[in-house]
């Protein structure tokens, strides 16, 4: 994929897809298939999802809409594994698919319960579709990257205050709220209704209702997920050309080489060469992290 050559078509879709679709749009124009998406938020290998899913909407979001559903409940939690073993787990994780956590957490601020961070999660979504991707995308950021115990109200609080189109008023309200609670049980239940029991795991449905949906459990290379699509559209999806780097960037704010890497198709040296440039033009800034880097849009 080229990186200076904008397309304004994909540049309008890539505002108008998946996590970030404007409610009215989707009533204008309903795309053919639906992606839910089970996570637990405290899973690293659901964070490893996120290149996948960001290469997706850059290329396929005019067919689809992604919908998030916490399912997950943390394993530390659940079982009797040591913060130790927790840490190394998250270390190899890491290594493995190159999206950066820190285990060190379970050492210095280990996580006392998950549920916290789900109803926040719910919270922040009640403020619409947007806000509540954005919430759980800093959430997670604040967790991963910089070991923050996002099982404290204050941390909570901490990452809201951050979220653009957020009302703190109201999202301190919701979070105690019997809403926030249902919207979480529901989401508990949807996951067991549909036996999802590893996460990550996608479920693709059509707009066919006597068909079921397609589900793909754990993580896997990304032409998996394009023939995904094509199975449930009956033919492969066309690709949209690539929008600018900078565009992608100004878009999302704050992504990591790995997710540069995977949307453009690029090695990781080749993402450290293009951004280099950018560094110097003072469009972005580098974000050291345990496990690679990340780069934050500065740019006017």
């Amino acid at each position: 994929m080229s990186l200076n050559d904008s397309n304004s078509n994909c540049s309008d879709e890539l505002g108008l897809c998946g996590f970030d679709e404007p409610i009215e749009n989707t009533r204008l124009k309903k795309k053919p298939l639906e992606i839910y998406t089970f996570i637990d938020p405290l899973c690293p290998e659901c964070w490893a999802l996120e290149p996948i899913l960001k290469k997706l909407q850059m290329q396929y979001c005019k067919y689809f809409t992604i919908r998030y559903i916490i399912g997950g409940k943390l394993r530390c939690c659940n079982e009797k594994v040591s913060n130790k073993d927790m840490a190394e787990s998250w270390e190899k994780t890491a290594k493995r698919n190159g999206m950066s956590v820190d285990g060190d957490i379970w050492l210095e601020n280990p996580i006392a319960s998950p549920f916290a961070a789900s109803i926040a999660i719910k919270a922040a979504e009640l403020q619409g579709k947007q806000v509540g991707i954005r919430y759980l995308r800093k959430l997670r950021e604040l967790l991963f990257l910089n070991k923050q115990d996002i099982s404290k109200e204050e941390v909570l609080l901490e990452c809201a205050k951050s979220i653009d189109g957020l009302d703190l008023t109201e999202f301190k309200n919701d979070m105690h709220s019997e809403g926030a609670i249902k919207t979480l049980q529901f989401d508990l239940k949807t996951t067991k209704e549909m036996g999802v029991k590893v996460f990550p795991t996608i479920v693709v449905f059509n707009d066919n209702v006597d068909e079921e949906g397609l589900m793909v459990t754990g993580l896997y290379e990304y032409n998996v997920y394009v023939n995904v699509l094509a199975e449930m559209l009956g033919e492969p999806p066309i690709p949209s050309a690539p929008v600018f780097l900078e565009e992608f960037l100004m878009h999302h704010s704050f992504v990591a080489s790995k997710e540069i890497s995977m949307v453009y198709d690029l090695s990781i040296e080749e993402v450290e060469k293009e951004m280099k440039k950018l560094v110097l033009r003072q469009v972005v800034e580098r974000i050291p992290v345990k496990h690679g880097t990340f780069w934050r849009y500065i740019g006017k």
